[in-house]
Parts: C-alpha cells; structure tokens; sequence
C-alpha cells in the first residue's frame, strides 16, 4: 500500500470516529428516562413506579440490540446494520407519541423495547468498528465514542424539559424522533470496516491477536469473570438511573437542583467513558477497573444516608464509575477475544449489562433503598472478586498495549 493511499484510509478512520460520535451523541438518550417518567406518567394517568420501569425495559433491549445487531454486522458490515438500527430507534421514539392512557403498557414496547433495541444496534455498529480502526489506541477512541453517549443526557435533558414544559408529551416525542431519524441515518452512511490487510503505522496488526469466534469465547473463564465483574458492577447506577431527579428532591433538592443532578450525572459518565477508556491504554485495563470498582463503592456506600450536595457529589461518582465501565468493557473484550468477531463477543458480554439492567431496578422495587443499596455495595465486592480471578487465572493473553 503506498503512502498515499494509507494516507486517505487514514483520514477516513476519523471520519468514521466522527460519524460514530454523532451517533452515540443522540442514541445517549436511553439515559434520559428520569426526565421523563414524571410528565409521562402525568401525562398517560399512569402511577411514577410503572412509568420507571420503562428504563428497565430499554436498557434489557438495549443489549439485546448490541447481540442481533453485532451478529448481523460481523455478516453483512456495519452500514447497513447501523442505517436499520437508525430506523428502528427513531419510530420507537415517534410511535411513542401516539400512546395514550386507555393502554400505558404500549411505552414500554415503543419507548423500552423498540427504542431501546434500535439504540442497541447503532451502538454495537459505531463502537466495534473503531476497535479496528484505531488498533494502536482503542481505549482513547472508543472513551471518546462512548463519552458521547453519556454526553447527551447534558444537552438533552434541558432541552426535553424545556419541550414537555412547553409542547407537551407526544410533541416532545415527535421532535426527537425526527431529528434523530435525519441526523443518524446520514451519519450512518459513513460508518464502515477498515479494509482488509489495514495496518495501522508502528502497532501490532490485529492479526498478531488469536481472533476468537463465539464458540470458542464461551468455552472459556475469562469471558464469565468479564461478563460477571460487568453485572455486579453497574447494579448502583441502575438503581437510580430511573430515580436521579426524584429521589433527589426527596433528599432535599430542588426542582431545579434536581435537574441539574441529572445533568451532572451526563457530565460525569461522559467524562468516565473518556478519561477512564483513555487512561487504560496507559495504566492497563485492569488497573482501570479496579479503579471503577472503588469509585462506586463509595459512592453506593455514602447515597444510604447522603442528602443536599452530598446526594450530587454520590451521584457524581457512581456516574463517573459507570461511564468508564460502559466505556472499557468494549476494549477488554477485544484485548481477551480479538476483533474479527467483535460485535458478536461484544454481544454475549453485555448480556451482564442486560440482566444487571432488569433484575436490580426490579429488586430496588420491593425492598427499601438502605436494602437496595446494601446490596449494591455487596456486588462491588463481588465484582472485585470476579477482576482479581481475571487478572491471577485468565487463560486469554491478551493483546500488548501499545504505548501513547
């Protein structure tokens, strides 16, 4: 390949880096459901704890997403599968517009399942690819990717009480059902694979690595201790993903305060997916998720009793942990499992996120929140236990990192 022509592939890995932040940008809003469980509930005369659950359903067909849509890609590319997935989540969102009171239940198939399973897809299609495309620096690309993802709950969650305030529920929906409908079907045009033989300049080709296949992943202990350390560790943050701006006004904030939690918690887990990513080319992957397991477990452990800025400053780590954990398992498992088959590894890994999703939002409804959150902290322990086996007994030697 001559200089030239590495040249102009070069340059399209940005475009396609680019092109997947835009994604992740507007497919972030799976996060955004505190925002809007008080006026849909208001709005459908539903009561507040079956209008939370609609996060659950989204976040289990989320990963749901990630699987069909990663065994889909890894056969026909990710274009076409990320241009459907684009689809799929914007008419979930608009046919959530149509919902009425007379049968509330539809938003979790429209907004929950439909929506969520279409932000699945496009995530699985955008954060695969750039695995390959940036091999010499997958922890800083993918942090960036990612930390779009949690970005948005900033712009949006202003802009979504701003339009129910003003417009009301159904127009809300239609507004961003549109937009993302426009915007990530022609950003999906331009997310692509690396052709084949792509080597990046001084980095060890992918194809050094033992790539993998599904079968062969499952048949391992490594991939159950990632797959385990990942559904222990995220139970703090969905617990009270569903509740940010209501259990905050329950410790004391404001309305206002309140919504700038929910801000803040965008901040912190886009900034968790960058610098945590980031600072695992460097540190090294483990020592990155041990570090996620402490930040959560002391924020899990001060929420039981904090109140005021406290409540912010718990929410702020347990955000910050869980950004750099959905930023990171990405790069571990391509590091233990190899590229070619990412997006169906990647898949099978987030199942751990799926059930961590359904069952602890779940659990936090039938028993207290000084329970709950117990039990969070207890699965930080757990999930310490899974890494530390991962580091002393993992059967995978995994990709050398490539110093920045």
């Amino acid at each position: 390949m001559d200089s030239s022509c590495q040249t102009r592939i070069d340059r399209k890995r940005y475009v396609v880096l680019i092109a997947g932040i835009v994604i992740q940008f507007c497919a972030g809003t799976i996060y955004m459901w505190s925002v809007y469980k008080g006026p849909v509930a208001e709005y459908l005369e539903w009561d507040t704890g079956s209008a939370g659950l609609t996060s659950s359903f989204m976040l289990a067909a989320f990963v749901a997403g990630i699987f069909v849509g990663g065994r889909l890609m890894d056969r026909v590319g990710p274009r076409k599968v990320c241009l459907a997935g684009s689809l799929i989540m914007s008419l979930g969102i608009l046919a959530s517009s149509i919902v009425t009171s007379g049968s509330p239940y539809l938003i979790y198939l429209t907004y929950g399942i439909v929506g969520g399973f279409g932000v699945g897809v496009v995530y699985t299609c955008t954060v695969s690819p750039i695995q390959k495309w940036f091999f010499d620096r997958k922890g800083f690309a993918t942090g960036l990717m990612v930390g779009a993802f949690g970005l948005s709950l900033v712009l949006f969650a202003p802009l979504a009480e701003f339009l129910l305030s003003n417009i009301g529920v159904p127009s809300t929906f239609v507004v961003f059902g549109v937009a993302f409908l426009i915007i990530c079907v022609s950003a999906s045009i331009l997310i692509g694979n690396p052709p084949d033989g792509y080597v990046i300049p001084k980095a060890s080709p992918a194809s050094d690595q033992k790539q993998f296949s599904p079968r062969e992943m499952l048949r391992t202990r490594s991939f159950y201790l990632i797959t385990f350390s990942l559904f222990f560790i995220l139970s703090a943050y969905f617990v009270l993903n569903p509740q940010f701006k209501s259990l905050g006004m329950e410790r004391g904030l404001s309305n206002e305060m309140a919504v700038m939690a929910v801000m803040i918690t965008g901040v912190c887990s886009a900034c968790g997916r960058i610098l945590i990513t980031w600072m695992s080319d460097n540190i090294g992957r483990m020592s990155a998720l041990l570090l996620i397991i402490g930040l959560t477990l002391i924020g899990v452990v001060l929420v039981i009793f904090a109140e005021d800025l406290l409540y912010i400053v718990c929410l702020a780590l347990i955000a910050f942990a869980f950004g750099g954990a959905a930023g990171i398992y990405a790069t571990v498992t391509s590091d233990h499992f190899g590229t070619k088959n990412m997006g169906s590894n990647y898949g099978l890994v987030m199942l751990g996120f799926g059930a961590s999703a359904l069952i602890f939002p779940l659990l936090s409804t039938r028993i207290s929140l000084t329970a709950i959150f117990t039990i969070c902290a207890v699965t930080c322990v757990a999930s310490l236990i899974c890494i530390l086996l991962l580091r002393r007994y993992s059967e995978v030697k995994t990709q050398k990192e490539v110093p920045q």
